[in-house]
């Protein structure tokens, strides 16, 4: 069984397009912010399942359903010896879901793939797979890498450490080069940073003179792509200025 798992629902229409066979699995969390902390799997869920329902209004069924409930197929899936691919983008949003992906998959003997949107210049790395054409993506497929032990076991780490706001063990961690994890020194500063930077980023652009937020939020993604935040986490950041 192949298996792809994709960044979120924005990106399955497109993935639908391409000639890639296999099966696909969402990942719908947003690790990046609230609550991580957790004794185990099972109280892990309900953590977030509060966090979830208290800022996005859905219910607990819902999010085992959606959301963890996929993240469990894909754990039940790799221990059967699945082949998983894992399509996530450089910035931390996704970043930090690829590190608990891995930490889900370590014990698995399944061979894991990282699938990047290497395709991206420079100046657009941040943007991810978003608009990316069928024939992109098929590109970005054919130059994947396979994750290896230690990658699996970095990736693991990396989760633990962002999961205990260890900053320090995290930079130490970014330190490490791998091709499957680019730009993991920006992003981990970025993870040390994220409880102040993105709030001092949007009061420069509110000092510069912007106060809609149609105008907001394209220069915070200017500014810091790095942490891949949509609408609802600028908008809740906002909110506190």
């Amino acid at each position: 069984m192949k298996i792809h798992v994709l960044p979120g629902d924005a990106l399955t229409e497109n993935f639908k397009q391409t000639k890639i066979d296999g099966e696909i699995i969402v990942c719908r969390e947003c690790l990046v912010e609230g609550d991580v902390k957790a004794d185990n799997l099972k109280d892990f869920w309900q953590v977030r399942a509060r966090f979830i329902e208290k800022n996005y209004g859905e219910g607990d069924g819902k999010y085992f359903q959606n959301v963890a409930g996929e993240l469990e197929r894909l754990k039940n899936s790799a221990e059967n010896g699945a082949e998983i691919n894992l399509w996530f983008e450089y910035e931390l949003f996704c970043q930090v879901n690829l590190w608990f992906t891995l930490y889900l998959l370590r014990e698995t003997d399944a061979k894991i793939y990282r699938v990047a949107p290497f395709v991206r210049n420079e100046n657009d790395v941040w943007k991810g797979f978003g608009d990316l054409s069928a024939e992109a993506l098929e590109k970005c497929f054919a130059e994947r890498v396979e994750f290896s032990e230690k990658d699996i076991k970095l990736g693991a780490n990396l989760w633990r450490a962002f999961q205990n706001a260890d900053y320090e063990t995290l930079e130490a961690l970014a330190a490490n080069e791998s091709k499957c994890f680019p730009f993991l020194k920006e992003v981990c500063r970025a993870a040390s940073e994220k409880n102040s930077r993105p709030r001092r980023v949007l009061e420069g652009i509110i000092a510069d003179g912007k106060t809609d937020f149609a105008e907001i939020f394209p220069e915070f993604s200017a500014r810091a792509g790095v942490y891949g935040f949509g609408d609802s986490q600028v908008k809740r950041i906002l909110a506190e200025i």
